[in-house]
């Protein structure tokens, strides 16, 4: 077993919001998942403009808040206890317009 206390995670160097990567490729051997969390502040966007798009799948669960979000060329609404699959290769962005902090749950799988 691997133990990782996500509070003790530096955040990755992101502008306006808190990426932590918690478990990647290389934390066993073969792997094909990363996992982390991502904190998004109110009024932060990822990216910063226009979209992102990654060659795994997306699966993310928001533990606290809500966030705009569109993908696929649709927009969506997603709150706490919602869960999301992106598709790989899926262009995609977010946006919390509220006024508390958007805390997801993330995890990216190679095909």
């Amino acid at each position: 077993m691997i133990i990782v206390n996500a509070n003790t995670v530096k955040p990755d160097d992101r502008p306006q919001v808190f990426l932590k990567t918690l478990f990647t490729e290389e934390s066993i051997a073969g792997g094909k998942v990363k996992f982390g969390t991502i904190v998004i502040p109110p009024k932060a966007r990822v990216p910063l403009n226009g979209e992102g798009a990654h060659d795994q799948d997306e699966y993310s669960i928001v533990i606290k808040g809500a966030i705009e979000t569109g993908s696929g060329g649709k927009e969506y609404l997603i709150s706490a206890g919602d869960a999301t699959l992106i598709p790989a290769g899926e262009a995609h962005w977010a946006y919390n317009s509220g006024d508390v902090d958007c805390e997801i749950v993330w995890v990216l799988v190679e095909r």
